[in-house]
């Protein structure tokens, strides 16, 4: 491009454009010409330099033009980097807006460009055009052109564009209005652009330092996370020529800025300038697909709900830098399954993911649904959905939720049941249809009784399963009382209905239920049956008369009895008249006899057909006469024959009969066997007596007899040989061989005793 007429060749860079002179010269000082021209856009292609002059009607740009001394010479990348134009009222498809000029320097083999916008490209001429007619791209675009040999980067600046998501002026953080401070340094860095993904081969240039006061001898030294920190070795840069290169592929998503530093040093390693920060800036591209990493995706919406009502949100997370397109999402539907009663039951706002209904709320009945869950495919498409965006798929289950709006419906109005008297248990079910949700409180049924059951005879209760309403009869009922029972009941569901339904007469039916007269056994009356009689009572002595009536009062029966379990064999019943009489002596303390009470069962039997069978129960309570004599424990004793502790044995006594036909009891020796002067027998209570020596006797055994009589009346007696063995006890030893070889120590026989005693 020629330097415009008027343009001084070695103006330098003003304040207002340093920035830019900073980032398009070799050298931050050097001599440029910097200029405005408006650029008049032929069809043909071509640009008019009009300097001077404003802008004409058609499309026109403002260009920043730098140009060098050195230009003269090959350097690698675009000849001019940054582009002004002013936002026309539309960029029109494929019209040119301005023309690129790029060169590697070996003749641009395999030349790719690459633009931020997707709505633009570059032709293989290096003209700049839309791809379809668009008004707003932003403020910034940047054209990225690339050779195996080669690569760089070049700015449209849009005059009067509007800030829209993904601008790349925000992402690069380029703020071009605004100088780079240089604060009297001589080393000059400008933010270095590299795309990620970018292919074999390396290393290769994607930046160049500059220091303008170097002095001879002195090398550029790069520090850093990605130089010498990790991840370590992906940049360096030339120590002698400044220009900084990358060893292989970079990825946004992983690191997505790169803050380096820059500084000069002497041949000895001192650093004679800086550190100076450098931005390396890594250009998202389009490689991360979005997916749905929140799933299963459930949503419920109640029949019947208005149109556009919120059933559930989709949300799909696209790695890319989320201030460019490439990660901007757009949704749709793209199946729905089942496709009826229309193909377009929900629609999802492509930019929220909300998925709303679109039916009418009559569609959404679930009782007239094919199936009343629906699945959705949902897309997200990045780069606000453009053809070039990649996609990712998720499935959206949508249920559509029942709600009360059909009442439950008896089958029939009438149901009829039949049941023999006396029974207990389910008699009928009654059926109902209900159109609503079976899973759901809007189906199950419950039932009531509301007429008909006064005694509380019937329940009636939900089967679970079914939904049938399961009539129980509860209480045994009466032929006799009553053959008939009518029954009124109702139906509701669990849940409410909803206000403009209400219950019909189809929710309530009758129930006629016919007694079953059967042949029922006799009942004794009462029962148990009790009577009280003395133990010992003559054979034949009657007891009572027992009474049995039939409850089959219209059948006029007869009744007999029989004895059904006597465990003592003591009784015998009169077949036609039940009088019960004994067979046996009564005892009170019989093991048949329990707490004085003996137990018997008699069975009445009617004369139907099959005879029925009813049992009565007899309790005879028994009671005590004196007819147990008392006894003595123990009937052994031990003593030492040269004791000086006199004392034999305790004696206790103990009968079978009940107070006051036991104690006290009366202990003797029985005088006409004994000799008085020998024993002696001593009462401690009323059960229990002391037997003691009144000398001591040589060893051998002796036999005491013991008379105890008891306080019935009239009273009993019972005389026990108590035997008493004499010992001879030498040195702690008892020697009882000649007296018996019973080896029990009178000491040991009173402290049994006397524990005997202590436990009454």
């Amino acid at each position: 491009m020629k330097t415009p007429p008027g343009a001084s060749s070695r103006a330098r860079c003003s304040r207002e454009l340093r920035s830019f002179c900073a980032f398009s010269c070799p050298r931050a000082m050097m001599p440029t010409c910097i200029a405005w021209f408006p650029v008049k856009q032929h069809p043909s292609g071509k640009q008019d330099l009009m300097p001077g002059r404003d802008p004409p009607s058609t499309l026109t740009m403002q260009v920043l033009l730098l140009t060098s001394a050195e230009d003269l010479d090959c350097a690698p990348g675009f000849q001019q980097k940054v582009f002004h134009i002013n936002q026309p009222a539309q960029f029109i498809e494929d019209q040119v807006i301005l023309n690129l000029t790029f060169s590697d320097c070996k003749g641009n083999n395999k030349l790719h460009y690459e633009v931020s916008s997707p709505y633009f490209k570059v032709n293989n001429d290096g003209s700049l055009v839309a791809l379809k007619n668009i008004t707003a791209v932003g403020k910034t675009l940047f054209i990225h052109a690339r050779t195996p040999h080669a690569e760089d980067m070049a700015e449209l600046v849009i005059v009067g564009g509007k800030d829209i998501q993904g601008s790349l002026q925000d992402i690069f953080k380029f703020a071009r209005t605004s100088p780079v401070p240089r604060q009297k340094r001589s080393i000059v860095v400008s933010p270095i652009l590299i795309p990620e993904n970018q292919r074999q081969p390396f290393p290769r240039d994607v930046g160049k330092v500059v220091d303008s006061d170097r002095p001879e001898g002195s090398k550029f030294r790069l520090t850093g996370k990605g130089v010498d920190q990790e991840p370590k070795g992906i940049f360096r840069i030339n120590e002698n020529t400044g220009s900084v290169s990358v060893t292989r592929t970079l990825d946004r998503e992983m690191i997505a800025t790169y803050q380096l530093f820059v500084e000069t040093t002497d041949v000895n390693g001192k650093t004679l300038e800086g550190p100076v920060p450098l931005e390396v800036i890594v250009i998202d591209q389009n490689d991360n697909r979005p997916i749905f990493r929140e799933g299963p995706y459930i949503g419920h919406v109640m029949e019947g709900s208005p149109t556009g009502t919120t059933v559930m949100r989709m949300t799909a997370f696209d790695a890319d830098d989320p201030a460019t397109d490439n990660a901007l999402l757009r949704y749709n539907i793209r199946q729905q399954t089942p496709d009826k009663p229309s193909p377009n039951m929900f629609y999802i706002d492509p930019e929220k993911g909300d998925i709303v209904t679109v039916v009418s709320p009559a569609l959404l009945d679930r009782e007239t649904l094919e199936n009343p869950k629906y699945e959705l495919i949902i897309e997200a498409q990045d780069m606000a959905g453009l053809d070039v965006g990649l996609t990712g798929t998720a499935t959206a289950t949508i249920m559509i939720d029942d709600k009360n709006d059909h009442s439950p419906k008896f089958t029939r109005k009438e149901f009829q049941a039949t049941v023999e008297e006396g029974v207990v248990g389910v008699i009928v079910n009654l059926t109902v249809e209900d159109k609503d949700d079976p899973s759901t409180g809007a189906w199950r049924a419950a039932y009531t009784i509301i007429n008909g059951n006064p005694g509380q005879s019937f329940e009636i209760h939900t089967n679970p399963q079914t939904n049938e309403g399961m009539l129980s009869v509860v209480k045994p009922l009466d032929y006799e009382i009553s053959a008939f029972h009518t029954l009124l009941i109702k139906v509701e569901n669990e849940d409410p209905l909803v206000p403009d339904v209400s219950y019909g007469p189809s929710s309530t039916a009758t129930v006629h239920i016919t007694v079953l007269d059967v042949n029922e056994g006799p009942v004794f009356y009462p029962d148990p049956m009790t009577v009280t009689r003395q133990e010992n009572i003559s054979v034949g002595s009657v007891l009572l008369t027992v009474n049995a009536t039939d409850p089959d009062s219209l059948q006029h029966q007869t009744i007999r009895y029989s004895v059904y379990k006597d465990p003592a064999g003591w009784l015998n019943i009169n077949p036609i008249n039940g009088t019960v009489d004994t067979t046996a002596v009564l005892d009170r303390e019989s093991p048949f006899v329990h707490n004085s009470v003996y137990t018997a069962l008699f069975l009445a039997i009617d004369s139907g057909n099959p005879p029925a069978t009813g049992t009565g129960t007899l309790l005879i309570t028994l009671e005590d006469v004196n007819d147990n004599a008392p006894f003595i424990y123990p009937t052994v004793a031990e003593v030492c024959d040269d004791a000086k502790n006199l004392s034999v044995v305790i004696l206790g006594a103990s009968d079978k009969d009940l107070h006051p036909n036991t104690d006290p009891f009366k202990f003797e020796i029985h005088k006409q066997a004994v000799p008085d002067k020998v024993w002696k027998v001593s009462k401690i209570n009323n059960t229990h007596a002391l037997v003691s020596l009144l000398q001591n006797l040589n060893k051998a055994n002796y036999h005491l007899p013991i008379m105890v009589t008891d306080s019935g009346k009239p009273p009993m007696t019972n005389i026990t040989d108590l035997r008493v063995q004499v010992c001879s006890c030498k040195n702690s030893k008892v020697d009882c061989n000649a007296a018996g070889a019973l080896h029990f120590s009178v000491t040991s026989v009173l402290l049994m005793s006397l524990f005997s005693l202590a436990c009454l």
